[in-house]
């Protein structure tokens, strides 16, 4: 049996070490496409399945400026020219510990936005076994690109297994309803602080 210098072993060691920390450093290159995902289509009010939890768009809200749950009475709302949109959601959660779930919302143009700052959330979450929460998350869009505007929630993934997915579509078919949204924006939105109640 021929056997291997110390050495040789070693530097085989590390290019396997290499090839992995390359793969962890960039894994939208290794899981960028949603072959791996079970999608649930859903609409706003509708309760959706994800595991043994549930999750439900509540409400939705277009606002021009926001204030974070947070704030005190002499903070000033964050304003913006383009348009927020507000998120209202509910979770409840099984026996299963569910992955938390990042938020972005995705338009007919391949428009993506992300959440519009860290006093808006990031994304879904869940309280613990046998609760549920509710909660808010915010998003700076673009009033001319919200045609069938679309929420994704998607788990962080590191290895390439079959995993759960939510799409919500928010009901918004052309860009003609989309400036009735708009026009009707209200001035300000204050994010609600995130509640957990024993659940039904």
């Amino acid at each position: 049996m021929k056997l291997y210098r110390p050495a040789t072993v070693l530097v085989g060691v590390l290019f396997v070490l290499l090839g992995g920390l390359t793969r962890l450093a960039s894994p939208d290159q290794v899981y960028g496409d949603e072959d791996n995902l079970i999608i649930v289509h859903g609409t706003i009010g509708s309760k959706l399945e994800y595991g043994d939890a549930t999750i439900e768009v509540t409400r939705m809200k277009f606002a021009k400026s926001y204030l974070p749950s947070s704030a005190d009475d002499d903070d000033k709302p964050i304003e913006t020219n383009g348009v927020y949109v507000a998120l209202e959601w509910d979770t409840v959660r099984g026996t299963q510990n569910p992955t938390i779930l990042n938020a972005t919302l995705e338009a007919d143009g391949g428009t993506v936005y992300t959440p519009a700052g860290e006093t808006t959330g990031n994304g879904v979450e869940f309280a613990d076994a046998g609760f549920g929460e509710t909660g808010a998350v915010v998003f700076e869009v673009t009033p001319v690109d919200l045609k069938g505007l679309t929420l994704k929630l998607r788990p962080t993934q590191f290895y390439n297994v079959l995993a759960h997915a939510i799409d919500v579509d928010l009901g918004i078919p052309s860009e003609a309803v989309a400036q009735q949204f708009v026009e009707g924006a209200t001035d300000q939105y204050v994010i609600p602080r995130p509640v957990q109640r024993v659940a039904q």
